[in-house]
């Protein structure tokens, strides 16, 4: 092992015993459900900007260094999209969930359409956030992989089980400690890769790399199609960013929650402006490595004593705890708490605790499994677990809001319906992060027989139950549906170059999320007259 591999283990390891510790007094405030999951909801807006920095920059920073590293200044669009989403959470979303006290998203599908949908949907649910966490995993992996020579797999492992140690601590009081700490730690990696920057390359050699390749500053070289997927998955991810709604919604108040969401976004910055240099920057000096997590590591060896290159990876390490810990962590609540709940409805809160910390060992070997599989390409696995969950949740989330008419069976058709078909299509397409069947993205297929399933079931099992009302609705029904038309219209009218360019996906997506939105408005249970109740009375 080299010195490089020496301090980096060395202060990933004492910086995690730390917050083990922490972790363990913080069982103290959670020793009872709420205080377990969501913090007994006493969180003030800072501790919400922290968790909210930690969990979505610290992710965004990782795939932002390899695909800035791969394809250039485009890699701006993902962070772009991400504070976006956050935006957007903030000012439309916090408030009526906190309302309903959510906790996750398959909680509220579960409580809106029973046991069976519950289960399901806490189980795909939980399937896809160990994808979140070796995203991001696989950075600091990278590292250790090349500082150590062990293989990439076996690094993954070591950071996954680091991962379950922490989390057997003190539940969302300590995922919230973890993430003041990691912005901390946030801040020295900054100031040792800004430091590592101006030894080499410096901004003649960011110039050079200008002149010599060009396409590493072109705003769309990641491919429009890619670029409007992350824009598209962030968006629907909206109503679905359990993680996020999770630590939101520990807070004390909606607004101290909208507050830090807010605050976090401008906190993100730095995160996207140092992902981009230190991604270009490692392209100028190690240009020829494939994988852009390991050319990171290989850049800094070329150009840092190995203490720095230890705390700068002990920055990689807090990204990969400041996501990958609450994704792990959500993810066992899905499965511990809303599956857990679903099949034994009897279990106090301590034993939905219980299922929750057995969940994060499940979480931790899927983890563990999906490391094996593939281990580059950080960002693809977010978009595919994106892919997945949305593909099941979106729809089934959107009803149990706004459309009442819905049954539990169409729910549950609809769940497994759009899991299956975002899976096959990428299956279909050879698992590629940029070339896709048909040219068409995974998930606006998952996504839009999500929707249609839902329509249809509902229609056909609700028969005589429904009608068609327009009153106070007409102008916003009818303008959707045109809308609709038009879109679907264009298509026709322009499908070789909208195919060509990979955009018939997400025109038909859009088509179908306009009829899905008329459905709502329009298709309504039949009102039951007075005068027939006064008979029937």
């Amino acid at each position: 092992m080299t010195a490089y591999g020496i301090w980096t283990i060395s202060f990933a390891l004492i910086y995690t015993l730390i917050l083990i510790i922490v972790g363990n007094r913080a069982k103290r405030k959670a020793t009872h459900g709420d205080g377990y999951f969501v913090g007994g909801r006493n969180f003030r807006w800072w501790t919400v900007a922290f968790c909210i920095t930690g969990l979505f920059s610290g992710s965004t920073y990782i795939s932002i260094v390899e695909l800035s590293y791969l394809t250039g200044v485009s890699a701006v669009w993902y962070g772009v999209a991400e504070t976006i989403q956050v935006l957007i959470i903030a000012l439309l979303i916090i408030k009526p969930f906190r309302e309903k006290l959510l906790t996750t998203v398959s909680g509220l599908i579960g409580d809106r359409y029973g046991r069976g949908a519950k289960a399901l949907s806490g189980a795909i649910t939980a399937f896809a956030f160990p994808m979140w966490s070796v995203a991001t995993a696989i950075a600091f992996a990278s590292g250790f992989h090349v500082f150590t020579g062990i293989s990439l797999s076996v690094s993954i492992a070591f950071t996954a089980l680091l991962l379950f140690i922490y989390l057997q601590a003190g539940g969302m009081w300590a995922i919230a400690f973890t993430q003041s700490m990691n912005t901390i730690v946030f801040t020295l990696m900054f100031i040792v890769g800004a430091i590592a920057f101006f030894i080499n390359p410096g901004i003649s050699g960011i110039q050079q790399l200008a002149f010599d390749r060009p396409e590493m500053f072109d705003f769309g070289g990641a491919g429009l199609q890619v670029i409007l997927v992350w824009f598209g998955t962030f968006l629907v991810n909206v109503i679905l960013a359990q993680a996020a709604f999770q630590m939101a919604l520990s807070a004390r108040t909606p607004e101290e929650g909208q507050k830090g969401l807010i605050i976090a976004q401008i906190m993100s910055l730095p995160f996207i402006f140092f992902g981009i240099l230190f991604g270009l920057s490692a392209a100028v000096v190690v240009p020829d490595e494939g994988l852009g997590l390991v050319a990171l590591p290989l850049y800094l060896m070329e150009v840092l004593p190995a203490p720095l290159v230890g705390l700068f990876f002990l920055g990689i390490w807090a990204c990969a705890l400041g996501w990958g810990a609450p994704c792990q962590f959500s993810g066992a609540t899905s499965l511990g708490k809303d599956t857990g709940s679903a099949i034994f409805p009897l279990a106090s809160p301590e034993q939905l605790v219980k299922y929750t910390k057995w969940s994060l060992l499940l979480l931790t070997g899927l983890m563990i499994l999906f490391g094996t599989l593939r281990t580059e390409q950080s960002a693809w696995w977010n978009v595919f677990a994106w892919t997945i969950r949305n593909s099941a949740t979106f729809a089934p989330v959107v009803a149990a809001l706004f459309w009442p008419l819905v049954t539990r069976s169409a729910v549950i058709a609809s769940l497994a319906t759009g899991f299956v078909s975002g899976l096959l299509w990428y299956h279909l397409g050879g698992w590629e992060p940029d070339q896709f069947f048909l040219n068409i993205h995974p998930v606006w297929v998952g996504m839009s027989v999500n929707i249609a399933v839902i329509i249809l079931v509902t229609v056909l099992t609700t028969l005589g139950k429904w009608s068609i009302q327009t009153k106070g609705t007409a102008v916003k029904g009818f303008s959707f549906l045109f809308a609709g038309v038009v879109l679907i219209g264009i298509n026709v009218a322009y499908f070789e170059p909208l195919y060509e360019q990979g955009l018939f996906g997400l025109f038909a997506f859009a088509a179908v999320i306009t009829f899905f939105i008329t459905t709502l408005l329009f298709v309504k249970e039949k009102q039951v007259s007075q005068t027939y109740v006064k008979k029937g009375a």
